[in-house]
Parts: structure tokens; C-alpha cells; sequence
């Protein structure tokens, strides 16, 4: 709103007051920083660099970006944009209750954000309850009770395969041979033994 001067200006530098029309300078505060543009400018006053921030902090150069941009909508939900700047902030060593505060005050002025999160319950499908009965499982008692299962399991297969090599007939493949004394040409027909009888 621009104020008409109704009497005469007084000219002092390049500020301009009249002096019938009482023109509200300091009244007029002018917009507190937004979150993002405090985040900036305390970076840059410290001469950080985006990359040195997210080397100290472990937030990707593009959330830090998107942190001083304002640009809030890349995050998927608010909990992340709070816990960052809350990092953030504590790596500048600014006021972080403080930023947190004004953070609240911004997001809710955005639509996404303002609105409380649907926590509605959906019914739990197969996936969801065999996750559930996995997690509280004791999985070193899990372990140990397969391990000593698959020893077990090797030993009776072993012993069962040694009993079977024990028990068989080691001539039962054998045919009968020609057997030829040495330095002669002629043979004798070897039989084999009879087969011992079955136990």
C-alpha cells in the first residue's frame, strides 16, 4: 500500500518521510526468514559447501538442496524433513527447537503435509503375517536347531550308505574269468565261489 504524501518530504538520503503522513517503516517488520533461506544463509556464512554439509551430516546432497530450496515435496513423508533439519541445524549449531518450531508453522501451511497421516488399519495379507511370525523368532536358537538337524541328517545318511558298502557282495558284479599261468598258452577256467548266503 503506498501512502499519498499530504504535506511536505523530508529528503534524508535515500529514505523519504513526510511529514503529515506518519509512514509505518519500522512498524512493517519485514518476513522472517524462511526455514530453508536460514539454513543457506547460516551455511554460507560458515563457507560450507553442499557437499561438505551432506559429508557431515549422511544427507544426500539432493535432500540438503531440497532443504534450502524449500522444495519439501521431494520427501515422502514430514518425519524425514523434520529429522534433517533437525541435523542440519545441529551441524550449523543453530537454535534446531527453535527451526523446528517454524518448520511446523510451514508445513502446515502446505496442503500434502497439513493433513495427519491415514493410519487406517488394512488387513494384514499372507506376506505381512509370515513377516510378523519371522521377527519373533529367537533366530540362534533357530539356527542352532537346524544345524544340529542337518548333522544328524549327514550322519544317518552316511551310516545308512556305509551299512549298504558293508553288506554287499564285492564279487556279485564279477563274471567268471580265464585265468592263464604265466609263460603258457593254455587256461583253466576258474568258477567263482558260491554267493554267501544272505544274513
Amino acid at each position: 500500500m503506498i501512502a499519498k504524501p499530504l504535506g511536505k518530504a523530508l529528503l534524508s538520503g535515500q529514505e523519504r518521510r513526510y511529514d503529515d503522513v506518519r509512514v509505518a517503516v519500522h512498524d512493517r517488520e519485514d518476513p522472517m526468514p524462511s526455514v530453508a533461506q536460514q539454513l543457506r544463509q547460516a551455511r554460507e556464512q560458515q563457507k560450507l559447501t553442499i557437499y561438505d554439509v551432506a559429508e557431515a551430516t549422511k544427507i544426500r546432497t539432493d535432500h540438503v538442496r531440497a532443504l534450502e530450496d524449500g522444495t519439501y515435496d521431494i520427501f515422502a513423508a514430514p518425519v524425514y524433513i523434520r529429522g534433517f533439519v533437525r541435523t542440519y541445524a545441529t551441524m550449523l549449531k543453530l537454535d534446531a527447537p527453535q527451526l523446528l518450531r517454524e518448520l511446523e508453522a510451514e508445513l502446515s501451511s502446505i496442503a500434502r503435509f497439513s493433513q495427519p497421516p491415514n493410519l487406517a488399519e488394512k488387513s494384514p495379507g499372507a506376506i505381512d503375517l509370515l513377516m510378523l511370525q519371522l521377527s519373533k523368532m529367537n533366530w540362534q536358537l533357530l539356527v542352532l536347531v537346524l544345524g544340529t538337524a542337518l548333522v544328524l541328517t549327514l550322519a544317518m545318511v552316511s551310516y545308512r550308505a556305509w551299512r549298504i558298502h558293508q553288506t554287499a557282495d564285492p564279487l556279485a558284479g564279477l563274471r567268471p574269468v580265464l585265468y592263464q599261468l604265466p609263460g603258457t598258452n593254455s587256461g583253466e577256467l576258474l568258477a567263482l565261489p558260491a554267493a554267501p548266503p544272505p544274513h
